[in-house]
């Protein structure tokens, strides 16, 4: 089952949720993404978890959403209600992820992109290997960032480069992305996992109370317009995937292409 590609495992206070789809570099389906959410949210009745590393599997952390599924090939037969609702799934995501008591490191190898750039935005941390390429691509395919994700870019690399991140959704370096500051840190491939874990111990020694609510007074003063400013990005994606564009961009994607783009 797709759910069963989220793995959560524990060594002694420390949390491990990987993406575990290597062989499709990690792509995320819906069933994925509830999986992601449900383990997030466990984390609110877990006493002993004192930190959490989210990571992927094989040589990427992320390539984003699977272009596979039945919304971006026009398969769908849900109504526009249910499809509306669908669409909310991946900032709840996001909320859930940001709603984790515990301190929360991303260990990002490969490519991150799409909902792989988002997952590792809304961790409190992310250390990158030197391989790291980290972007937000929906722009080519003629959508718009979607998950209420763009409010922690800006805040991550400020408005000017977010809009760069976010507008020509090329894939960063790591390098660059350290000196932006949306990396806390860079190492070498082979000491990712290690060197993650090394911050996650650092955070699980401290006192839990102090170090918990510290992160929800900090979350809650930087993203206390979030939901109100971000409320319409659902709806935005709705009215994009309705594009000639969109499924000039699909049908390039599969036909190994370049797209050619009308605006229409």
């Amino acid at each position: 089952m797709e759910q069963d590609l989220i793995k959560v495992t524990r060594e002694g206070p420390i949390a491990f949720v990987t993406i575990d789809r290597a062989e499709r570099r990690n792509a995320l389906t819906a069933d994925m993404l509830a999986a992601l959410e449900a383990a997030a949210r466990a984390f609110a009745g877990d006493e002993a978890t004192r930190a959490v590393i989210f990571r992927g599997a094989g040589a990427d952390f992320s390539v984003g959403a699977d272009l596979k599924q039945d919304r971006f090939q026009g398969a769908s037969e849900a109504s526009l209600l249910m499809r509306r609702r669908a669409l909310t799934q991946g900032a709840a995501l996001m909320r859930a992820i940001q709603e984790i008591d515990q301190p929360t490191i991303c260990a990002i190898q490969g490519v991150a992109t799409g909902g792989g750039a988002c997952i590792a935005s809304a961790c409190d941390f992310r250390i990158g290997a030197g391989d790291a390429r980290i972007g937000y691509g929906e722009v080519k395919i003629g959508i718009n960032l979607m998950w209420h994700a763009a409010p922690l870019c800006v805040r991550l690399v400020g408005a000017a480069r977010a809009k760069q991140m976010i507008m020509s959704g090329k894939l960063y370096d790591a390098a660059t992305l350290e000196r932006w500051g949306f990396l806390d840190e860079i190492v070498p491939v082979g000491e990712l996992n290690a060197r993650a874990r090394a911050w996650a111990e650092e955070y699980a020694a401290l006192p839990p109370i102090a170090v918990q609510m510290i992160k929800r007074s900090i979350n809650a003063f930087a993203g206390a317009l979030d939901g109100a400013v971000m409320h319409m990005d659902a709806d935005q994606w709705l009215l994009a995937s309705t594009s000639e564009d969109f499924r000039e961009a699909v049908s390039a994607f599969f036909e190994k292409r370049a797209p050619k783009f009308s605006g229409e």
